[in-house]
């Protein structure tokens, strides 16, 4: 078995030419842009590198280098490759932003720089569309430093991110950060629990946060898997041995089937990385070992899941010709390359593709080109457009933004089949507000000549307002109001799950306290969520 350990960002194999894949039929690959051809430009994209879609359908991200002073910038590009940059670094206000970009709710963009800032540790920054830039935490080592990843925005409207080093044992942390900047480690790395997470993390339907780490566990260094709550309770899901993979440098991606998804730069049958699947109680499935003479290898990038229900991803090296390929998983593990690159229009992808509303996959490489800096591309692939969510889940009356394309001519916003109010601010994007009724599923816009659909579901939450009585023995109907309680599929009482459940309506569940139950709040779960009461049940004798 051959196996390469990766240790650093370009400490890979060399590998043996000649051997010559034939990429898929029916996609298209267009090298959109070619960075340095103007001066300034953004130059050498690498991982985490995440391109993020605007409100505006204009493609955002990050560069480490290039900008006015070659110390990096954000840029944005439109689908027909026109490329502006709207931030340069200068050093005091962060430099060497490896991150790329997470749009928010608010519509602006989040990111990180690796270094720079007032202790030159980097920075958490916000950036509008426009370019307006505001420092909101600057690292220390106490508080963790040099994050390779942007912050994400969950559910609860706070940001969750990594980084690389610092915290209490110097190995990185994971951090929580207000809007407005309030700043609080939830968790230190320290060998015994891996350490170096240089992808961003994701969250679960179960509110947690799920994250790779590229040092393993003790005298394991392969890396590993982990989840994380919104408190800082750390649980280690899978500690990689090579033989199922290694050292990964991307995060997960949650895929709809509720698993997540990534991919190891390192490992496998062959050494050059893996694709897995793990479940959110830490079981894990190689799917795909890579093969770089066939297949590429070490995809420093992770995986997004298209419209089509299958995982498209990046290999760093190897294909026909050594400069890396585009390919395509399906969940079960079923392999393809989609598009090998041949150097001339660019190579050595690092950076995980993004699928735009419209359909189209884009990326970037990080060397090769015109002026082997890299370049944006895109590839076509017949996948279907569809409405992005932003968030992903929320309460009925919270508004929520849908991004894609048309909605000039948009009749309506249904919630699996409930209508609701819209605003349309742009073609490309529009507000809803979660509808009385409303049950988790499919969000469709309405627009002549053919629906756009969510890719994925909009899981609405439920809530409790009240319940009565307020004590009784075991066996005593409870009356449960509320709303979004239409998908009830488990009531509890102190924690005991109730096995006498009668759902009434969307607004009204009746559950018969049961044997064994406990004192405690009433938590009922739907798929959207779960939802606890605000007043204690006293169980009586």
């Amino acid at each position: 078995m051959k196996r390469v350990k990766v240790r650093g960002l370009f400490a890979v194999a060399t590998l043996t030419l000649g051997m010559v894949v034939a990429t898929a039929h029916a996609q298209t690959y267009s090298d959109l842009y070619n960075f340095g051809d103007a001066s300034g430009d953004p130059l050498s994209p690498q991982y985490s590198g995440i391109v993020a879609q605007g409100r505006d359908g204009i493609l955002y991200s990050t560069t480490p280098a290039g900008g006015n002073g070659n110390m990096g910038t954000v840029f944005k590009i439109t689908a027909q490759g026109n490329v502006s940059v709207i931030y340069s670094f200068d050093g005091t206000h962060g430099k060497v932003p490896y991150s790329g970009l997470t749009l928010a709710t608010d519509g602006n963009f989040y990111g990180t720089t690796s270094v720079g800032g007032s202790a030159n540790l980097g920075v958490i920054f916000k950036i509008t569309p426009a370019g307006a830039y505001t420092v909101l935490h600057n690292f220390a080592s106490g508080d963790g430093y040099t994050p390779y990843a942007p912050p994400i925005q969950a559910a609860d409207g706070n940001f969750y991110g990594t980084t690389c080093f610092g915290g209490t044992s110097a190995y990185g942390t994971v951090y929580k950060m207000t809007p407005t900047g309030t700043y609080k480690v939830l968790h230190s790395f320290d060998l015994t629990n891996g350490s170096r997470p240089y992808g961003p993390l994701v969250q679960g339907k179960d509110g947690n946060f799920y994250g790779t780490a590229f040092g393993g566990v003790g005298n394991n260094r392969y890396g590993m898997v982990f989840k994380v709550t919104g408190a800082g309770t750390f649980t280690i899901l899978h500690a990689f041995d090579l033989t199922d993979g290694g050292n990964p440098y991307a995060g997960l991606v949650l895929g709809k089937d509720g698993n997540f998804y990534g991919t190891t730069s390192n490992g496998g049958t062959e050494g050059y990385g893996n694709v897995f699947k793990i479940t959110p109680a830490g079981a894990l499935t190689s799917l795909h070992s890579f093969t770089p003479g066939t297949d590429g290898g070490s995809p420093f990038g992770g995986l997004v899941q298209a419209t089509d229900g299958n995982f498209y991803g990046v290999g760093y090296l190897g294909g026909g010709t050594n400069h890396g390929t585009i390919f395509r998983i399906t969940p079960a593990g079923s392999f393809s390359v989609r598009y090998n690159f041949d150097g001339t229009k660019g190579g050595s992808p690092m950076v995980t593709l993004t699928q735009h509303t419209a359909g189209i996959l884009y990326g970037d490489t990080n060397t090769f080109g015109s002026h082997n800096t890299g370049v944006f591309y895109s590839l076509k692939s017949s996948l279907a457009p569809y409405a992005a969510l932003l968030p992903t889940s929320g309460k009925v009356g919270k508004s929520i933004g849908i991004l894609g394309q048309g909605f000039n001519s948009a009749t309506g916003v249904s919630f699996n089949g409930t209508a609701a109010t819209i605003k349309v601010l742009s073609d490309t994007f529009l507000t809803a507000i979660v509808p009385a009724g409303a049950t988790t599923g499919i969000v469709t816009v309405a627009i002549p000549g053919g629906n756009l659909k969510s890719n994925i579901n909009f899981r609405v939450v439920p809530s409790i307002k009240s319940f009565t009585p307020t004590n009784g023995p075991v066996g005593t109907p409870v009356i449960i109001t509320g709303v979004s309680l239409t998908q009830t599929t488990k009531v509890t009482f102190g924690g005991v799950k109730a096995t006498t459940v009668t759902v009434n309506s969307d607004t009204q569940v009746t559950a018969n306290v049961p044997t064994g139950a406990m004192t405690g709040k009433i938590v009922i779960t739907t798929p959207g969520g779960t939802a606890a009461s605000a007043a204690v049940f006293t169980v009586t004798q």
